[in-house]
């Protein structure tokens, strides 16, 4: 005889003198035997199968990663040119040319020097010192009236000029005259004078 599990539980519940019935059932419920197995559970998957959908591709990722990499590799660029700095040109030889067929040198011609301009090349500076009194007309080169001007012993007057003048002086004698930083006057003169005053210190009589 094959003893069960509702035969040991009865058993048990006689000797305790307890009713078996609610024993058996609570049993059940937590130890069921499961039910028969048919063909169609055999060939069922034990979790179901998804098919694989066909996924989107995602431009804006794309897009992105595209514009990560340009401005990475621009700034590689930058980066690089800025530590190699551009080779230092080779300065102009001024020494003699090899010919290439004769072997014979050929002198280079030297660059033409550039003049210096000096303080006085686009003015004529005029100041003159009245030990007395002295009065002063400037014209044009022409003859053309441009002003007089009066100046009292013990004083002092400068002008300046973007052109060429003539100063006509009344009392040379009593006066220091410097013009573009030299006296244009001859020693002794006492009657009145004529100067022609040019650019870059140009200055006649």
């Amino acid at each position: 005889m094959i003893s069960t599990p509702g035969g040991h539980i009865r058993a048990i519940a006689r000797t305790v003198e307890a009713d078996p019935g609610p024993l058996i059932a609570e049993y059940d419920a937590t130890q069921r035997t499961p039910g028969p197995v048919t063909a169609v559970d055999l060939f069922r998957p034990v979790t179901p199968v998804r098919l694989r959908e066909r996924r989107r591709v995602n431009w804006a990722a794309a897009l992105g990663l595209a514009l990560v990499a340009a401005v990475g590799f621009g700034a590689y660029q930058v980066i690089s040119s800025t530590r190699h700095p551009p080779a230092a040109v080779p300065a102009a030889r001024t020494g003699p040319a090899i010919h290439r067929h004769t072997g014979r040198a050929t002198p280079r011609p030297s660059p033409a020097a550039t003049p210096v301009s000096g303080p006085y090349a686009h003015k004529v500076a005029v100041r003159l010192v009245a030990i007395e009194d002295c009065w002063v007309e400037f014209t044009t080169p022409g003859g053309g009236y441009l002003f007089q001007s009066y100046v009292a012993g013990g004083t002092s007057k400068a002008w300046s000029f973007r052109h060429a003048v003539a100063m006509r002086l009344g009392n040379p004698g009593g006066i220091t005259l410097t013009v573009d930083g030299k006296n244009p006057l001859p020693p002794g003169t006492s009657h009145p004078i004529t100067l022609s005053l040019g650019l870059n210190g140009k200055i006649s009589s």
